[in-house]
């Protein structure tokens, strides 16, 4: 059984049906080249006080400490109070995955969540600090790309509230890690609120959205997401000890072949994993293969560990590369 899951997992990416997939498209009207300074500066809004790179994606914020999992996008157009009027769109088609409109719990405001498949591939977008969002989306609604899904705005519950002048979407392109991020939270977090459920912030790992807009071709209607992930720098590659890996089930589009695991039962994945902890892409490994590897975490990329310092999943004391408990609670989630 084990060995037809493997290789139902990993058919050929060419027998999945193109028109499956579709391009991202931008979440709003601001259609700015993000490819030019000039244009940069006009679709993104920085922290206060601090320059527009700081609404992009990555280690952009507290010199390169904090980890920023969006993109800022600026609005276009203002009512006479100044409040943005931009409309908030969905990015490809997709079902409702959650919506919240209690702004007060959360530093997202109000939010939203979409589930789009692609590539076989599950993939979730979420829009944040809306004004409003439309009343009759609820979870489960089905949405189709370009459909609008709220106004954009400057909700949320942090101490310093968004400034007029600061008002912007935040958007983000983001995997879920575990479908049972709430079990685990109540075993792992004991004593720690989770108002969000699965769609607590700690269980939805970002990559860059712009990275995404940037690289999709500009007139066809497919786009290989599995293929662009495989682009993603990684950080490092951990192993998870189980046959079933909750992460694996459901993005079988980025399961990569193991000529072993086709011959033997499969005991364990080998995940890479993006800067902040995203996985990338899974390998099935043996029970054979696994008994000759005594440390869950097998490699590291220095390289891209120094690059992007907000990550905090690896730490390297002397030559040898370990995982920081931050890396050993995303390991454990992965895994649970």
């Amino acid at each position: 059984m084990i060995r037809l899951l493997f290789l139902l997992l990993t058919l050929p990416l060419f027998l999945t049906n193109p028109s499956s997939a579709q391009p991202f498209k931008l979440p709003t009207n601001n259609r700015e080249n993000l490819a030019t300074d000039g244009g940069a500066e006009r679709f993104y809004v920085g922290v206060a006080g601090k320059p527009w790179t700081s609404g992009q994606f990555g280690c952009v914020r507290s010199g390169g400490n904090q980890l920023h999992e969006g993109l800022d996008i600026r609005p276009i157009e203002r009512d006479k109070r100044g409040e943005p009027k931009d409309i908030a769109r969905c990015v490809a088609n997709g079902t409702v995955a959650y919506v919240n409109t209690r702004s007060g719990l959360s530093n997202y405001g109000n939010y939203i969540v979409v589930r789009h498949q692609i590539n076989r591939i599950e993939v979730f977008t979420l829009y944040a600090h809306l004004a409003s969002i439309i009343p009759q989306l609820k979870s489960g609604s089905n949405v189709s790309q370009g459909d609008p899904l709220g106004v954009v705005g400057r909700t949320s519950n942090t101490r310093q509230r968004i400034t007029l002048d600061r008002a912007h979407l935040h958007f983000e392109i983001n995997f879920m890690a575990n479908a049972k991020y709430s079990q685990w939270h109540a075993s792992r977090m004991v004593g720690t609120r989770n108002d969000h459920g699965t769609f607590n912030g700690r269980n939805l790992l970002g990559i860059d959205p712009s990275e995404v807009l940037r690289n999709q071709p500009p007139s066809s209607p497919s786009f290989d997401l599995a293929r662009h992930l495989g682009t993603f720098p990684e950080l490092c590659r951990v192993l998870v000890r189980k046959s079933s890996v909750d992460w694996v089930k459901r993005n079988p589009g980025a399961v990569r072949s193991n000529p072993n695991a086709s011959r033997d039962s499969i005991a364990g994945w080998e995940l890479a994993l993006g800067f902040n902890g995203v996985p990338l892409h899974a390998t099935p490994r043996t029970r054979s293969e696994l008994t000759k590897i005594s440390n869950d975490l097998l490699s590291v990329n220095s390289e891209v560990a120094q690059a992007h310092p907000c990550g905090k999943l690896v730490v390297c004391r002397g030559q040898l590369w370990s995982l920081t408990s931050k890396g050993t609670h995303q390991l454990d989630l992965l895994g649970f």
